[in-house]
């Protein structure tokens, strides 16, 4: 029987800049590249259904990689403890290798899995494919987690990581077994809905390791214009949108920060817009350092003083909320962005989350929840992480008196309303003035733009000044009233 070596593919679906592959190869033996859908492990968080339609798209193209070399990408559904060890009984596997995962729950299931593994006398080794630093690396001087990040970002940039080491090219070749392995087929992962609600989203994204490649290259070579200037600006096409490419490991962060910083020594000129950049991927990588350091940061707020809040959860408002009928157009363009295309850009993120949060005391975790369900980029670490720092309760939050004005973040960040009439279309009409805020416009403007408050487009479903007042009423008496 023929010995081989098995590579176990999770959040790292590419083949260039891909540590566990490479020591996969550097064995000589015949590869099995296994990927395994384990949602009993992930439990509260497997993935949801725009990420779920992400990861069938992007294994896909791994699989076609990976076939491009000889190779194939085997798909099983069920217990990774399980499925692992029998896998290695009946191949004869030597070793295998993978890249880390940080959430709680994986770190337990893999060490689980690691100590049988190597039991059962197979070579088993891990490694870091997913951040730029381990989240045990980084400390402050005391030797404690951060928990604000500027002193966070400059501790990672006083690193020398920029000098390319462990990056790699995709394999020209991957040896295959002599006999092809049984495996249960991506169709049988279910991935998939029954209804076809990703339409949209099918024509906005390519997932891939090769569109990946391509957007990053696309931004190095300039077409992101004034990224430091324009990435608030949602009309714009002011942003990377990179994020679910590096959520689903279909490039490595280490590859950014090396190019980054190439390109920042060739064009000084440009420093600035790459710094920005990096300081974004350094945000991500904060994000998972605080949920290593502090797993419970989905359920729990980082400040215990949240913990007394009393939330007002009307099941009505949130569900407006969600279909992006509040009545605020900004907030509105943003969830509709969300459910039809599976990404909100991030300024927008922002304001839509001050809004359910404080205009409409609704608690974070209920939006976390609707991001969960519904982004292509729904990362653990980064979601639990902007909730909290909108809601004020996180590591380097947001004040709980900063309370995000729609009307005036709109006349700011979409100030000609192109990113409102894009995806509330009930409102093309409206003349700049009063895009933003159409309850105020008169009658008269109203009824050239076709619109009839109540019909075509909802009224408010709050007041902003009365539901600020009221946040920060309860915010004082709930939270900081409570304070010892």
């Amino acid at each position: 029987m023929q010995n081989h070596t098995l590579l176990w593919f999770r959040l790292d679906l590419r083949l260039a800049d891909n540590a566990a592959l490479q020591a996969a190869l550097a064995t000589g033996l015949p590869v099995l590249p296994v990927f395994i859908l384990d949602d009993d492990a992930a439990g509260t968080w497997a993935a949801g259904g725009a990420a779920r339609w992400w990861l069938h798209q992007s294994l896909v193209a791994l699989d076609k990689d990976l076939r491009a070399r000889g190779s194939r990408l085997l798909f099983y559904k069920g217990c990774a403890a399980e499925i692992l060890p029998e896998l290695c009984r009946k191949y004869h596997i030597e070793s295998a290798f993978w890249n880390r995962r940080y959430e709680s729950w994986a770190q337990k299931r893999d060490t689980e899995i690691k100590k049988t593994l190597k039991e059962s006398g197979v070579q088993v080794e891990s490694f870091n494919g997913y951040l730029l630093f381990e989240p045990w690396e980084i400390k402050n001087a005391s030797g404690a987690p951060y928990r604000v990040f500027t002193p966070f970002s400059k501790a990672c940039m006083a690193q020398e990581r920029e000098t390319g080491g462990g990056l790699s090219a995709a394999p020209e070749k991957i040896v295959a077994p002599e006999k092809r392995p049984e495996d249960h087929g991506i169709d049988a992962l279910g991935l998939l809905p029954h209804i076809k609600w990703y339409g949209e989203m099918q024509n906005v994204w390519l997932p891939g390791e090769s569109e990946a490649l391509r957007r990053w290259r696309h931004f190095l070579d300039g077409g992101v214009t004034f990224y430091g200037e324009n990435r608030d600006l949602p009309a714009e096409d002011g942003v990377s949108r990179l994020s679910p490419h590096l959520h689903w490991g279909e490039m490595a962060p280490a590859r950014l920060r090396y190019d980054l910083a190439q390109k920042s020594a060739k064009e000084p000129q440009n420093h600035g817009r790459y710094f920005a950049f990096l300081r974004q991927v350094l945000w991500r990588e904060f994000s998972w350092h605080l949920l290593y350091h502090m797993p419970d940061l989905p359920e729990n707020p980082l400040n215990p003083a949240f913990s007394r809040m009393e939330w007002e959860n009307d099941a009505a408002l949130l569900q407006k909320w969600q279909k992006g009928m509040t009545g605020y157009p900004l907030v509105d363009a943003g969830i509709r962005q969300l459910w039809r295309t599976g990404w909100m850009h991030n300024r927008v993120r922002m304001i839509a989350a001050s809004f359910l949060i404080k205009d409409l005391l609704i608690d974070w975790r209920k939006g976390q929840e609707w991001f969960w369900e519904t982004l292509v980029d729904a990362d653990l670490a980064n979601n639990a992480a902007g909730w909290q720092w909108v809601a004020g309760c996180g590591a380097d939050a947001a004040p709980y008196f900063r309370i995000f004005n729609p009307v005036l973040q709109s006349k700011k960040f979409d100030a000609k309303g192109a990113y409102i009439r894009q995806y509330v279309p009930e409102l093309a009409r409206m003349p700049d003035a009063h895009i933003h805020a159409p309850w105020e416009a008169p009658q008269n403007v109203l009824a050239a733009a076709g619109v009839v408050l109540g019909r075509d487009y909802p009224f408010p479903v709050v007041d902003h000044a009365v539901a600020r007042n009221r946040a920060l009423e309860i915010y004082q008496k709930r939270v900081k009233g409570g304070a010892a």
